[in-house]
């Protein structure tokens, strides 16, 4: 399988992930790129902090590559997902997707930023003008002073859900 899956702390380029999917049988190249925003539930953001576990997160994009190409076969996919401090307007996540076709493209684009989101252990600490939060299907909206929280907090959190 061609293509890029990398978590990287460098700013991404954009025009460096298309040439790791660009071929002369692609009609179409579809690009998705996630960027930090500055206004999130009414909420100022200043900076986002994102962490991952890198190896089992390079294996998850490269999964939802391999993935992408057993659905549409014809697709190259690239990946890349920063890690560390991002100011408002960076560039947090890139994907791109050639086809001979745009639908294609387009369907496993989309697909591929969903899958991201369910699966890839990478998660995202919100900064705001009072306070700071990690965010997460886990953690949202949770604050925890003492920083990130650990794997016992976590389970009591899912344990006060299911109470």
């Amino acid at each position: 399988m061609n293509g890029l899956f990398k978590i990287t702390k460098k700013s991404i380029d954009v025009n460096e992930l298309i040439q790791h999917v660009i071929s002369r049988k692609a009609g179409a190249i579809t690009t998705f790129i996630g960027t930090v925003r500055e206004w999130t539930n009414g909420k100022k953001t200043l900076r986002l902090t994102y962490e991952a576990y890198v190896p089992m997160a390079e294996k998850m994009l490269s999964q939802i590559g391999q993935e992408i190409k057993d659905k549409w076969p014809d697709t190259e996919t690239a990946i890349v997902h920063r890690i560390g401090t991002l100011e408002i307007s960076d560039i947090a996540v890139a994907i791109a997707v050639s086809s001979p076709h745009r639908k294609a493209a387009y369907e496993a684009n989309e697909y591929a930023i969903e899958r991201i989101k369910e699966m890839v252990p990478i998660w995202k600490k919100e900064y705001w003008e009072d306070g700071e939060a990690w965010i997460g299907d886990q953690l949202e909206t949770v604050s925890y002073p003492e920083g990130k929280p650990s794997a016992l907090q976590l389970n009591q959190k899912e344990g006060d859900q299911h109470d």
